[in-house]
């Protein structure tokens, strides 16, 4: 182990000092395919990875490193017993063997040295923070899309990332689609012509929910779940999936305690595609204006839908909006599904969604770039990606710098929907021009003993 590894685990160790971290210091059984018998891949060659937050989503991207030859999952955390017991049988069933590692406590699985990356997907509200620690304890990071729950948080994280030279891969996977590449390349290679317009829109947040106050299951940790969000009595579905069928999902996505709602946790997807296409003439300073839909009756209290038209100091305007795509939209650019990015320019327009790639004139969609045009990162495997830049150190498709490109324009947004005024944004300074209601909106106190 380098010293800087050695030094950055002994802060991190003194940082978060708990009784259940001085458990990760026990000895521990490794596998023999892990130290590279029986013909498996030896340590050099693959990486170690612990998955914290293994909900759906974390699940579904457990599921994704399971299939890299690369990479050796080799523990699970997670705060519903029943997630991270059927997270073990998942992994073990994938290896044959019985000994990946479950905790309850995700800095018990950041304390253990053999582990070189981890892949982060809990509730929003705890992404910067484990992310953070994560960095300080030598990982490599895959984080679950959104950043967190404010421009602060993303900040810091930003600053952690590298003052420890991780290497991070944000989950905007629509990066290592064909599709969406060969969008951003008719687009950066002036094939519209001058772009003047970019339209985005995206499912909105569900309203309702239960206040129904009911004890935490025994299985859930829910102090724990709550973490640095504030405190409120359990309610029914807050944060976890069906009690009996027929009931809704759980609905914790849609309360801001703990997110910006679908304004920033699905629009991440179609926005960062507008700025991975054209990220010159979307930077910098701009005027937003609109409104959001807001529920008024049970715990969910995130944008339903929203209108928003953000106007850039080079000229061009993004267009963002909640579901569905508008008729006009819908009329120019045919069938338009449940989220998706549009490029128009003076010469023609580019429609990408995950379904198709859609173009004026027809043309374009088969144009040639050559060597000397823009060709952009090309990645066939978001997971596949990540591991292989874990290995060579190179920065990833989708790196910390352009999350926090995204994650502004979405926190942006999700303030303007709510104050339902005009405002301007200092992109340089990351906050609001003159708005001091708006800039206290960029931030968030977390609740003792949690803190960056």
């Amino acid at each position: 182990m380098s010293q800087s590894r050695e030094m950055s685990r002994r802060s991190f160790l003194r940082a978060c000092a708990d009784p259940a971290v001085g458990a990760a210091l026990l000895p521990h059984f490794i596998p023999a395919a892990v130290l590279g018998r029986d013909g498996q891949v030896a340590p050099g060659g693959r990486v170690t990875v612990g998955c914290i937050g293994v909900g759906n989503q974390g699940t579904a991207l457990l599921r994704g490193f399971l299939g890299e030859g690369a990479a050796r999952v080799v523990a699970v955390c997670d705060v519903n017993a029943h997630r991270a017991t059927a997270a073990k049988q998942l992994v073990d069933g994938r290896y044959g063997g019985t000994d990946c590692a479950v905790y309850g406590d995700f800095r018990t699985l950041l304390a253990r040295d053999e582990i070189d990356a981890v892949v982060i997907a809990p509730p929003d509200h705890w992404h910067v923070l484990v992310a953070t620690m994560a960095a300080g304890a030598g990982k490599d990071m895959y984080l679950e899309k959104p950043i967190g729950v404010s421009v602060a948080e993303a900040r810091s994280l930003g600053k952690a990332v590298r003052r420890y030279g991780r290497v991070f891969q944000f989950g905007t996977q629509q990066r290592s689609g064909e599709r969406f590449r060969l969008a951003c390349e008719i687009v950066r290679n002036g094939l519209i012509g001058e772009l003047k317009h970019v339209n985005v829109w995206s499912p909105g947040s569900r309203s309702g929910g239960s206040l129904e106050v009911t004890p935490p299951p025994g299985w859930l940790d829910y102090d724990m779940w709550l973490g640095p969000a504030p405190f409120v009595p359990h309610t029914r579905h807050r944060c976890t999936n069906r009690f009996e069928p027929g009931d809704p999902e759980k609905i914790w996505p849609f309360i801001s305690d703990y997110c910006a709602g679908w304004i920033s946790g699905w629009g991440v997807h179609p926005l960062d595609i507008a700025l991975w296409g054209a990220p010159q003439a979307l930077a910098g300073p701009f005027e937003i204006e609109g409104a959001g839909v807001f529920p008024s009756e049970g715990p969910c209290d995130t944008a339903t839908n929203w209108r928003l038209a953000l106007r850039y100091d080079t000229g061009v305007t993004l267009n963002f909006t909640g579901p569905p795509a508008s008729p006009a939209w819908q009329q120019r650019y045919g069938r338009c599904v449940a989220h998706g990015t549009v490029f128009e320019g003076t010469a023609g327009w580019v429609h990408v969604d995950r379904e198709r790639l859609n173009t004026y004139p027809r043309s374009l969609a088969t144009a040639t770039i050559g060597p000397g045009g823009i060709h952009l990162y090309r990645s066939a495997s978001h997971v596949g990606n990540f591991i292989d830049c874990v290995k060579s150190r190179r920065e990833t498709i989708s790196s910390i710098d352009s999350a926090l490109g995204v994650e502004a324009v979405c926190q942006a947004s999700a303030v303007a929907a709510r104050l339902k005024r005009p405002l301007r944004w200092d992109a340089a300074g990351q906050r609001f021009a003159g708005d001091a209601e708006a800039n206290r909106m960029l931030s968030r106190a977390m609740r003792s003993p949690w803190h960056l």
